[in-house]
């Protein structure tokens, strides 16, 4: 589980990572990684959020595919500078998917997405 401070919850602040300015998107056949800059203070916390649609599956489906995108994901947000947002959108394909698939595909996605929203910034 992520801590608190490091999650997105509101629908505006998903909005503003996925579709805001400055933000920048990497995507696979599996998931797409959207990041952006979104406050220069160093006290603000990097946080990320995930979406997986109905067109994943049904709910055992999602829910798992949740799970184990956040249990990949927790390593990477501590190295995440302060002040970025990152969004997980898992596409269909991800319901299938094993872990093994999930982490080679969201860690040099997620790489990349927070590299080129730290070069526009």
């Amino acid at each position: 589980m992520l801590p608190a401070p490091n999650r997105l919850r509101e629908r505006a602040d998903f909005a503003s990572v996925a579709r805001g300015r400055g933000s920048s998107r990497a995507g696979s056949r599996l998931l797409v990684v959207h990041a952006t800059r979104t406050d220069t203070r160093a006290d603000a916390p990097p946080r990320v959020g995930f979406v997986v649609s109905k067109g994943v599956g049904n709910a055992v489906v999602r829910n798992r595919t949740k799970r184990r995108l956040r249990a990949l994901a927790a390593p990477l947000v501590r190295e995440l500078p302060a002040g970025v947002d990152v969004v997980v959108r898992a596409n269909p394909p991800a319901g299938s998917a094993g872990w093994d698939q999930l982490a080679q595909a969201l860690e040099p996605l997620w790489h990349k997405a927070v590299r080129r929203a730290m070069g526009a910034a």
